[in-house]
């Protein structure tokens, strides 16, 4: 069992099999040329599995595929497979943009995904393509229904900016309801990498906009990032505040990069290169490395509201 100097249990990792994504994000990478990472700098699917293996043995019971946008690596139903092989009652997720879930969420249901968290920004395919400066919008809805006839859990992620899509919040929602799916409203989390000028909206006035239409109660905090709200019909919907203090008391997650970095915390500039050990075969310099970033997790991130995080979310996973 994984367990850190704030007897926090972590038993969650999100892995993130590329940096490369199809979208240029506004909030997370507008201006970043589309570049093609050299193959042998990125962990091979085989090198992550036996690390994942390690991890799982040590108490690891979700694992979450990132990127980048994870479904542009070739052959991502074959990690799947292996990972579901060898825990098939591992909770194992996905993040996508959703472009690409058309054409693969029957294969990776069927290989053993369980759940898949999508990024739906505006339902103006105008708004959306401003956002992700790209015509995105029908591919997009086509691989939620996709997702969702394969028989896949699915959550809807929704980055709200001010002036941009938050005049969009009950819609999203009532969309959201319509698909029976989770919908959770993410506050901005400002970053260098981030299109000048975007600000976030704070939960207090997403929450207030809601109210305007709906009645609904906090329900108990579990483990996860978010806030949870029911409403009167039983409806459920979220809220992730990173600078909400709570954010982090409950973390149980730690992050691997796909070249090969084992990061402590999505907002801590620190990270552990465990490439060297893997492509050696030695997994217990691998263990070693692992329980040192445990050891080494911080109580609370190192991002203040005054400030702006340097790390490039589309290598982190988010």
């Amino acid at each position: 069992m994984l367990i850190d100097k704030f007897d926090r249990k972590i038993d969650y990792i999100r892995v993130s099999v590329t940096s490369r994504c199809n979208f240029r994000c506004l909030y997370c990478m507008p201006n970043t040329p589309f570049e093609w990472e050299p193959h042998e700098n990125i962990l091979r699917y085989e090198e992550m599995f036996e690390f994942l293996k390690l991890a799982i043995d040590e108490g690891i019971k979700k694992i979450r595929i990132t990127g980048g946008e994870p479904l542009l690596r070739k052959d991502l139903d074959v990690f799947v497979k292996m990972l579901h092989d060898y825990k098939p009652d591992l909770d194992l997720a996905l993040t996508t943009n959703g472009y690409y879930l058309k054409e693969y969420a029957k294969v990776l249901k069927d290989a053993g995904l369980k759940r898949v968290n999508m990024s739906l920004d505006s339902l103006k395919p105008e708004v959306a393509a401003r956002i992700a400066q790209k015509d995105m919008l029908k591919r997009v809805m086509e691989g939620l229904d996709e997702a969702l006839d394969a028989g896949l859990k699915v959550k809807l992620n929704t980055v709200v900016m001010n002036g941009i899509n938050d005049g969009e919040i009950v819609d999203l929602l009532d969309f959201a309801k319509s698909k029976n799916v989770i919908i959770r409203f993410i506050e901005f989390m400002e970053n260098e990498r981030a299109y000048p000028g975007i600000k976030r909206v704070d939960s207090k006035i997403i929450l207030d906009k809601i109210k305007e239409k709906y009645s609904f109660k906090e329900l108990p905090k579990d483990n996860s990032a978010s806030r949870y709200f029911e409403m009167e019909d039983g409806y459920v919907f979220g809220i992730i505040e990173p600078h909400n203090e709570d954010f982090c008391k409950s973390c149980n997650r730690i992050r691997l990069t796909a070249e090969g970095y084992l990061i402590p915390c999505l907002f801590f500039t620190e990270s552990y290169n465990i490439k060297e050990a893997l492509r050696a075969g030695d997994i217990n310099k691998a263990a070693h490395i692992l329980k040192e970033v445990v050891a080494n997790k911080p109580e609370k991130n190192d991002w203040q509201d005054e400030e702006v995080s340097t790390r490039a979310f589309w290598e982190t996973g988010g």
